[in-house]
Order: structure tokens, then C-alpha cells, then sequence
């Protein structure tokens, strides 16, 4: 299932928030459980030891008007002789319930620290639960005998450190998220700048480059087509530099050849007859090199479209004509016969370049055509579609060159390798063309039947 990086985002988004806020108040509350705590513990059981101690010191203060004064002042506090007497002043108690064991503990003499001894869990800071329980108790003598005083701060009153609490809650929370953030970011960052690297290899021309293809959202796609064109870019490199040695060589053994006729026909001590033998062989050089010079530009024109070439009306049966008239001193010359089954169809594409694909194979069945044989040409109309067969009763292509023909500088006649009568390009040139006028070709070589190539062209719309 892919998953968006969009929805990464915001699910990461949402977990800092989330995360940042369960840690800012837990560290909170931690901080408060061992720091904060004690630290009110002790100045809140400070504040009830000073009661005590200042209305034990003046016993002619009116103890109630006293702890009325302190309620105040912003405490909460309980008068109580452990039994039915119980006074409170200052704010409410949310919870008055206590221990009859500790109001004993405290008119024994000892103090209560019911503040930092009071559990209010994990994520309650009990500072803030007003129970009565989480208090401070300390024994006070009075006229009428020993009693307990509790006190605890009034919340209301105290509103100045729940706001700095809250704004340690905040800071932390902020910081936590800050964190979290650059730590979400810079993983969800790292593929991206490793496709950035990526890229800046592939720009270079340095196409060994490994990418996460694994990931199931937009970055793994990303890195699979990434993967995809840079082995399509590695292939295309390969197949530019085998072009270019290729055509280096192409070029080289006709110019070799022409330099060493020129050099020969440059010696006065040649005679006429070989004079004109190396005029007529440095002629056909000539125009060896002129033919190869002609499909390479060709070429180049036809790697260089990216579309359907031409939207002419082209006539099928004259330009096929027009093609074997071309090469009836050839056939002739070889005694072989030529049958020709055309309708008057109509293909869609650029005259001179559909032409070419007629001169390219005709020229192909030609050569390969023993003597005395047979060349057929026929054509069938479908829907959309016309398709021109030309077959020729020459030796069959064997299979594991059958996939070659199609090869820039691919020969597989050796013998027409060595010659240089063939530079291996007309059949590329065939196939481009084809394909840049949306139309389609193939072949089939067999024995007894030879080799035929099936060539379909889109019906012009009339």
C-alpha cells in the first residue's frame, strides 16, 4: 500500500505534537516529584512552625482573629483537637477527609509533612490537590489544651506558581518539540538528499548510483523511476560511445582507402589503364563515404524527432514503382523476377522519408536475392491500416540475427563486412522512420519461404 508523504508529514507532525507535549508535562511532573516538592514541603512546614511559634510567644492574641488574618493571607488551615472541635479558616478544603491516626501524630508533637508524603500519581502535581490531607500539621498549645493546626497554601492564592508551572510546562514542551521536529525533518529529509546526490551524479555522467527502492510512498517511486532512467541513461551512453566508435571506423576505412588511391595516382610512373583503376576505385569510395555521410545525417534528423513525421498523403503503389525502377539494372543483372500486388491505398507521412523505407528494403532484397530468384511485393488494406510485404527468396536469416537486423552497424553477411558494400544503418533507418510515422514493422525468415518484412503505415484520412 503506498503510503503519501504528504500523510508522513502530517503524521509526523502530529507525533511531535503529541510526543512533545506527554514528555514536557511528564519531565514537569518528574521535575515537581523530586525537585518542587520537598522544596514546598519544607517552606509550607516552615510557615505552619511559625504560626505556632509566633501565637505560643503572644498567648494574648485571639487565636481565631490570628488564623482568620492568615486565611487571609492565602492559606488554608485547620484548628482541630482530634476530636469534635474542628475550626477551618481560609479557603475550602476540596477534600476534608483525614486520618485519625495523623491529627494523633501531630497532638503528639510531631509534625505532619503531608505535602511531600502525599502521592497524587504520576501526571497529577499534588501540589495543587486541595485536600486536606495535603497539608502541613503541626502541634500548637492553646488555653484549652494541645491541638493540631494543618495549613496548606490556598491555590487561588497561589496562582502565581501554578503560572510558573504551567510556563515550565510550556518552555519544555517547546524545547522537546523543537528537538523532535529537527529529528523528524532531517529523516524525512535524508532520502530526499540522497536523491539530490543522486541526481547530481547522474548529471556528471556518473551513472553508478544505488537508491532506496524499497519505500512504498512518493520518495521510493521516485527512486525506482530515478533507477529506471538512469539505467535508460547508462544504456543510451553505452550505445552513443559504441555509435561514435563505430561511425569513427565507418568513416576511417573509406577515407583510408581514398588517401592511399590518391597517393598511388599521385606516381608518375603508373600507366593510363591503372590510372583509370584507381580513378574508378577512388570513385566508389567517394561515394561509399557519401552514402554513409547521407544516412548518419538522416539518422541524426530521425533521433532528434520526437512526434509523427509529416502528414502528407503519400500514393503507396507509384512510390514502390518508382523505387524498382531504381534498381532494374540490378535486377536485370541478376535474372530475377519481381511480382507486384498493390492497391491504390494511401499512407499518412512524409513523402521523401517513406520513400526511403522502399530503397532501403528493395535495395536489401535485392543484394540478398540469388540469382534467378524472386522478389514479391503485395499490400493489404484493414481499418485503419495498410500493410506493405516485401519477401525475397534469399538464404534464411538464422534466428540469433534475427533480432540483431534492426541494429545500428549491425551486418550479418560478413562477406558484405569485409567488402564494405553495406554500412549496417539501412535497416535502423527503416525502423525509425516506422516508428516516427506510428506505424510498425517486423520480420520472418524461414526455409523455403525466405525472409519477408511486414510493414504497416497508418490509412491517410481522405
Amino acid at each position: 500500500m503506498t503510503r503519501s508523504i504528504y500523510g508522513k508529514f502530517v503524521a509526523a507532525t502530529l507525533a511531535v505534537m503529541f510526543i512533545s507535549s506527554f514528555l514536557g508535562f511528564l519531565f514537569a511532573n518528574v521535575y515537581y516529584q523530586w525537585k518542587l516538592k520537598p522544596v514546598n514541603d519544607a517552606k509550607v512546614t516552615q510557615v505552619a512552625l511559625r504560626v505556632a511559634a509566633f501565637y505560643q510567644e503572644n498567648e494574648e492574641l485571639d487565636l481565631e482573629r490570628y488564623l482568620n488574618q492568615m486565611g487571609d493571607m492565602g492559606y488554608q488551615l485547620l484548628l482541630t483537637d482530634g476530636k469534635a472541635e474542628q475550626d477551618y479558616f481560609g479557603g475550602d478544603f476540596r477534600v476534608k477527609k483525614l486520618d485519625q491516626s495523623i491529627i494523633k501524630q501531630v497532638l503528639a508533637g510531631k509534625t505532619y509533612h503531608g505535602i511531600d508524603q502525599f502521592d497524587g500519581g504520576l501526571f497529577v502535581t499534588g501540589f495543587f490537590d486541595n485536600q486536606l490531607k495535603n497539608s502541613i500539621g503541626v502541634p500548637i498549645k492553646t488555653p484549652d489544651g494541645q491541638k493540631a493546626l494543618f495549613v496548606r497554601p490556598d491555590q487561588e492564592a497561589q496562582f502565581g506558581e501554578l503560572r510558573f508551572f504551567f510556563a515550565l510546562i510550556l518552555v519544555l514542551t517547546a524545547l522537546i518539540s523543537i528537538i523532535l521536529v529537527f529529528i523528524s525533518t532531517r529523516m524525512v529529509a535524508r532520502p530526499i538528499r540522497k536523491l539530490t546526490k543522486a541526481t547530481e551524479k547522474i548529471a556528471a555522467g556518473d551513472f553508478d548510483v544505488k537508491l532506496d527502492t524499497k519505500r512504498k510512498d512518493e520518495i521510493g517511486q521516485l527512486g525506482a523511476s530515478l533507477t529506471k532512467m538512469t539505467d535508460e541513461l547508462a544504456a543510451v551512453d553505452a550505445a552513443r560511445q559504441e555509435f561514435v566508435a563505430n561511425v569513427s571506423h565507418e568513416l576511417q576505412s573509406p577515407l583510408t582507402s581514398m588517401h592511399g588511391f590518391a597517393e598511388l595516382l599521385a606516381q608518375d610512373e603508373l600507366s593510363e589503364e591503372e590510372r583509370k583503376s584507381y580513378l574508378a576505385l577512388l570513385s566508389q569510395e567517394t561515394a561509399r563515404l557519401s552514402r554513409l555521410t547521407k544516412q548518419l545525417l538522416l539518422l541524426a534528423f530521425l533521433d532528434k524527432e520526437t512526434g509523427n513525421i509529416g502528414q502528407e498523403t503519400v500514393e503507396l503503389a507509384p512510390a514502390i514503382r518508382k523505387t524498382i525502377r531504381m534498381f532494374e539494372w540490378k535486377i536485370q543483372e541478376k535474372e530475377l523476377s519481381v511480382t507486384i500486388d498493390l492497391s491504390d491505398a494511401m499512407v499518412q507521412g512524409d513523402a521523401e522519408l517513406i520513400e526511403q523505407i522502399w530503397q532501403n528494403l528493395l535495395s536489401n532484397a535485392v543484394k540478398y536475392t540469388p540469382e534467378q530468384g524472386s522478389i514479391e511485393i503485395s499490400s493489404r488494406e484493414q481499418e485503419d491500416w495498410v500493410e506493405i510485404r516485401v519477401r525475397n527468396s534469399g538464404a534464411p536469416i538464422p534466428d540469433e540475427k534475427l533480432g540483431k537486423i534492426f541494429e545500428r552497424f549491425y551486418r550479418g553477411d560478413e562477406s558484405r563486412l569485409r567488402s564494405g558494400e553495406s554500412s549496417g544503418l539501412g535497416l535502423s533507418i527503416v525502423e525509425k522512420i516506422i516508428k516516427l510515422s506510428s506505424g510498425s514493422i517486423s520480420v520472418r525468415s524461414e526455409a523455403g519461404l525466405g525472409t519477408e518484412f511486414s510493414v504497416r503505415l497508418k490509412k491517410a484520412n481522405l
